[in-house]
C-alpha cells in the first residue's frame, strides 16, 4: 500500500489518487460524490515521495460538482453557520486612528472562549497599540465546499475593504483564517498570534509543570515557524512536551477537515480514535478552536491561549468551553463589549451578502413566501372558510376531539394568525373550553 493510503480512509476505500483521476468522470454521480469524502487534510501531500497533493485534485473536483449543480442538504448547517458569521447582527469592524494591524479572532473562537478573545486583544494592544479588531468570517467553509464564486465574492469583498483602509497585517488566532489569508490575501500579511507571543511576549502569568503533547492543526501542517512558536509558548510555561508519532507536518487531522463528518461520518471518527490513541493519557494541547471543540470529545485538549492567560486551570481541566447556542450569545455579547472600548475611527457592520447568491435566485425566496401566503389568505377569504372560526362553530369542532382539543386550538391560532384572520373568536372560545389559566398557556 503506498504511503498516502497508510492512513487514510478515503483514499482506502476509493483507491490511489492516480487511479481516481484515471477514472474520473464528470457525469458520473459517484465522481461528483466522491471528493467530499476527502478531508483536504493534506497528510498525502506531506508523505508523498512525489511532491504530489491530491487534495488540489479533489478540490477542484467538489467546484465542478457545485458548478454542475451538486448541493448537499446534509451541508446546510454548515453553511447557515457561515453565513450569520458574515451578517450584519455578527460582524463589526474596528479601526482606530492610524489602525494598519487587526486581530481577526474568527467565529469559532469568539464563540466558544470570548474571554479568550478580550484577554488577548488587550494583550496585544501593549505591542500594537493602534491595533484593530475585527469580527468576520474569512468563508473557508464555502472554499472547501467548492463554492467558489460566492468564497471569492466574500472574501474579496472584505479584503478590499482592508486594502482600501490602510490594513497591512492580520493577526489570526485561527489557522483556517491563516491557511485563506495566506492564499488569498494578496497584500495583506498575515501572521498568527502565537508568532506574535513568541516573538514579543507572553502576559505574567503563572507556570506550571507537567508533561503534555500537541495537536497541530492541519491547515497550518507546512507552516513550521507556527509549530516551532507555539513549541516556544508551551515550554516557557514550564511543561514538557512529548511528540504523537503524527505531529507537524505529518499531523492527523481531528476530523471535522472538509465538512466529511456530514457524508461520511465513519471517516472522521477513524482520525478522532486515532489521534486519542497516540495521545494516550497526555492532555492534547491545540490551537483551533474547532479541534478542541472535537478532541475534546474524547480526550482531555485544551486551547493554548487557556494555557496562556489562565494556566492552572488549564491543566486541572476547568477550563470552560462554551456550546451552541450559547455560542452566537456570546459573540453578540464580545462585539457589544469591544465596540464600547475600542475608539474607532472607522467602524462597520458587514452588508454584503455576495453577488454570486443574488445571481442564482436566492433573493427570491422572500417573495416566493410572502406571494404563498398571499394566496393562501385570498383562498381563504374567497371559500368563506373563516366563517368556521365563529365561536358555535369553533367550539363544537373542538369539544368532539376529546384530549386533542389543546394541540388542535394551537394549530387553528396558528393558521390563523398567519393568514391574518378574526384571532378575538378563537381567544373567547380558548377561554370558554379551557379555563382562564390552561386557556392563556
Amino acid at each position: 500500500m503506498r504511503a498516502c493510503s497508510e492512513n487514510c480512509g478515503f483514499l482506502q476505500r476509493y483507491g490511489l489518487p492516480g487511479d481516481i483521476a484515471a477514472a474520473f468522470d464528470p457525469t458520473d454521480k459517484k465522481y461528483q460524490v466522491l471528493p467530499f469524502e476527502c478531508s483536504l487534510c493534506g497528510l498525502c501531500a506531506a508523505v508523498c515521495p512525489d511532491s504530489l497533493t491530491p487534495g488540489d485534485m479533489f478540490l477542484e473536483m467538489r467546484r465542478e460538482a457545485v458548478s454542475a449543480g451538486l448541493d448537499f442538504p446534509e451541508h446546510i448547517i454548515l453553511k447557515d453557520y457561515e453565513r450569520r458569521g458574515t451578517s450584519r447582527r455578527f460582524t463589526y469592524y474596528a479601526l482606530p486612528e492610524g489602525c494598519d494591524v487587526v486581530l481577526f479572532p474568527g467565529c469559532t473562537l469568539s464563540g466558544t472562549k470570548p474571554e479568550r478573545v478580550t484577554d488577548l486583544f488587550h494583550h496585544l494592544r501593549s505591542f500594537y497599540p493602534a491595533l484593530g479588531i475585527i469580527f468576520d468570517c474569512c468563508t473557508k467553509a464555502s472554499h472547501d465546499l467548492g463554492n467558489a464564486d460566492y468564497f471569492i465574492d466574500m472574501f474579496g469583498e472584505m479584503r478590499e475593504f482592508l486594502v482600501g483602509h490602510a490594513v497591512k497585517t492580520v493577526l489570526v488566532a485561527c489557522p483556517n483564517c491563516y491557511k485563506v489569508f495566506k492564499l488569498h490575501g494578496e497584500s495583506i500579511k498575515v501572521k498568527t498570534v502565537y508568532e506574535v507571543l513568541a516573538e514579543k511576549g507572553l502576559p505574567d502569568t503563572s507556570s506550571v509543570c507537567g508533561t503534555v503533547t500537541i495537536h497541530d492543526p492541519c491547515a497550518v501542517r507546512f507552516e513550521g515557524q507556527i509549530h516551532a512558536a507555539v513549541r516556544q509558548i508551551i515550554s516557557r510555561k514550564g511543561l514538557v512536551i512529548e511528540e504523537m508519532e503524527h505531529a507537524a507536518e505529518k499531523t492527523l487531522c481531528c476530523g471535522e477537515g472538509g465538512a466529511v463528518g456530514c457524508l461520511s461520518p465513519e471517516l472522521p471518527e477513524r482520525w478522532t480514535c486515532l489521534r486519542k490513541s497516540e495521545a494516550g493519557e497526555k492532555m492534547i494541547l491545540t490551537y483551533c478552536a474547532g479541534c478542541v471543540n472535537l478532541l475534546g470529545k474524547v480526550s482531555p485538549t485544551s486551547h493554548i491561549l487557556d494555557l496562556i492567560f489562565d494556566p492552572g486551570k488549564t491543566l486541572s481541566g476547568k477550563v470552560k468551553v462554551s456550546k451552541a447556542p450559547f455560542t452566537y450569545l456570546n459573540r453578540l455579547r464580545l462585539k457589544k463589549r469591544l465596540r464600547k472600548s475600542v475608539p474607532a475611527k472607522i467602524s462597520r457592520e458587514r452588508l454584503f451578502s455576495g453577488q454570486s447568491m443574488v445571481k442564482k435566485g436566492i433573493s427570491l425566496k422572500p417573495l416566493i413566501f410572502i406571494a404563498i401566503i398571499a394566496v393562501a389568505i385570498v383562498t381563504v377569504q374567497i371559500s368563506g372558510a373563516a366563517r368556521y372560526l365563529s365561536q358555535e362553530n369553533l367550539s363544537s369542532i373542538l369539544t368532539g376531539y376529546g384530549p386533542l382539543a389543546p394541540l388542535i386550538y394551537m394549530v387553528i391560532y396558528a393558521i390563523a394568525s398567519a393568514l391574518f384572520l378574526p384571532g378575538l373568536p378563537i381567544t373567547i372560545v380558548g377561554g370558554i373550553l379551557f379555563g382562564p389559566f390552561l386557556g392563556v398557556l
